[in-house]
């Protein structure tokens, strides 16, 4: 548990140095995440680090249940009036370990699928730490697309990291890096050539990752 929260404040503090380097007029860029902008994704990412199990259990009943409500209601509320004031709310977070009701590890797939989300459109470069990514994917895999994975969409193929000795599911190979395998599960598009085999096309369809 302690190795999590680690890397996911290094991984906060590494994007909250990242974007200061960053232009104000470029975080309205569209993100990769759709609908939202690289500014819109900080401040999810603020509120998210800001929310306990109690907290998330109240904001749903606020939103109705509905997921995309809450995390639109969230936006709204942590999005500072300028890039700067949400960057200070960013930095503020970064020692902060509240979760809401989910295993630890989907705060790793939220730091690095986010961290692209924001990064990608910025042509911002990081090299994520391998078990962070590993980490991230294996969740990912295991999850139900209900609660935001891909062990539904993946079912038919066989995902296989050039980086790390990992192999997931049967079928059809999907040859890439962690993070590229991580970006596409979630639904994020990647740059032609990310990855190989004959599986692109199924998973590409199943996930949305054109």
């Amino acid at each position: 548990m302690n190795d999590v929260w680690k890397m996911v404040h290094e991984e906060r503090a590494v994007l909250a140095d990242d974007m200061r380097e960053v232009a104000d007029e470029l975080w309205d860029t569209p993100s990769l995440c759709p609908g939202w902008t690289v500014h819109d994704v900080v401040a999810h990412l603020v509120e998210s680090a800001r929310t306990s199990r109690t907290r998330f259990a109240v904001k749903m009943l606020r939103a109705r249940m509905d997921f995309d409500r809450q995390n639109a209601a969230g936006i709204a509320r942590e999005r500072g009036s300028t890039p700067a004031e949400t960057l200070t709310r960013l930095v503020a977070c970064i020692p902060l370990t509240a979760t809401p009701p989910a295993p630890l590890d989907t705060r790793l797939v939220e730091m690095v699928v986010h961290g692209e989300d924001i990064r990608r459109p910025l042509r911002i470069s990081r090299t994520y730490p391998h078990e962070a990514v590993r980490r991230a994917l294996r969740l990912q895999a295991r999850t139900s697309t209900s609660f935001g994975g891909a062990r539904q969409s993946i079912a038919g193929v066989r995902l296989s990291a050039t980086d790390a000795d990992l192999s997931i599911g049967d079928g059809p190979e999907v040859v890439g890096t962690a993070l590229s395998l991580l970006l596409a599960i979630s639904g994020r598009p990647v740059e032609p050539g990310e990855l190989d085999g004959p599986g692109v096309a199924e998973l590409v369809q199943a996930c949305g990752a054109a």
